[in-house]
């Protein structure tokens, strides 16, 4: 535990100054975790199988490329080309012929390293856009996260006892209750302070319990994704947490979630 609230610790204290700052500086810490997101999605999936080393160079820069697209946005709409949608089906398809080895490289692979690049890097983006549109948001959907994950990892280990689901079978429904209320309880408190005072408080608290259990269906997700790849963690970059996927599961659902509701808050 003194390992995780360390490692915690360090995070803060890394990520604060860049979130403040914005700009260049934020998309490109964005930029950095994408691939290292990337990095873990991939490595993973190695596990049981190895990538051709082609494919890895591609995705890499693929996710770059959407991570960094579009940074200057505060209006939420992601312009793709055509081009760069044919460009991927391209280069992600076309090699099934040429490596012509199913125990090397199949359609599987192919959709997997596909859906892990869109996923990452338009994700990644929505973070940097949401920064740019106004800091004042993004801190109050980080607060939804770190809070409700905190919150139900004490509330678990000191009153947990029903499971919540075989997928992560060390979270509890007491869990996510304690998670949830403490998550809505001071995210709703920051943005009826700091963001909008006139917006009705039962509103907000409905918006806000909605993220902080959209955030662990997030978690969910993720960790059967570790569970059908049999691991613990999506790698070990820090201690006491796991990889960098372990720490933003839940932000890359709330903040995809976000933008569907951004329009009504």
């Amino acid at each position: 535990m003194t390992k995780r609230v360390m490692s915690a610790l360090l995070i803060v204290i890394v990520f604060i100054p860049f979130l403040i700052i914005g700009g260049v500086s934020f998309q490109i810490l964005m930029s950095a975790i994408a691939v290292l997101s990337l990095y873990e999605l991939l490595h993973i999936k190695e596990q049981k199988e190895k990538l051709p080393l082609v494919i890895n160079l591609f995705a890499y820069i693929l996710v770059l490329y959407f991570t960094f697209g579009n940074t200057s946005a505060v209006d939420f709409q992601y312009s793709l080309d055509y081009k760069v949608m044919s460009g991927i089906i391209f280069l992600f398809l076309a090699p099934l012929v040429f490596i012509n080895n199913q125990d090397k490289y199949n359609i599987s692979d192919a959709l997997y390293v596909i859906a892990s690049v869109l996923f990452i890097g338009l994700s990644y983006n929505l973070l940097i856009i949401t920064r740019n549109y106004d800091l004042k948001y993004i801190i109050y959907l980080f607060l939804i996260t770190t809070m409700t994950d905190t919150f139900a990892l004490f509330t678990g280990m000191l009153v947990g006892n029903h499971k919540l689901s075989s997928i992560s079978p060390k979270k509890t429904v007491e869990g996510l209750i304690g998670g949830t209320l403490m998550g809505t309880f001071v995210a709703v408190s920051f943005y009826h302070t700091v963001i909008n005072p006139n917006m009705s408080l039962v509103f907000i608290i409905m918006i806000t319990v909605g993220l902080s259990l959209i955030g662990q269906i997030g978690d969910l997700v993720f960790s059967s994704i570790k569970r059908y790849y049999e691991k613990k963690d999506f790698s070990d970059l820090i201690p006491g947490h796991g990889g960098i996927l372990d720490r933003f599961d839940s932000m890359i659902f709330v903040v995809l979630a976000f933008v569907i509701l951004l329009g009504i808050i």
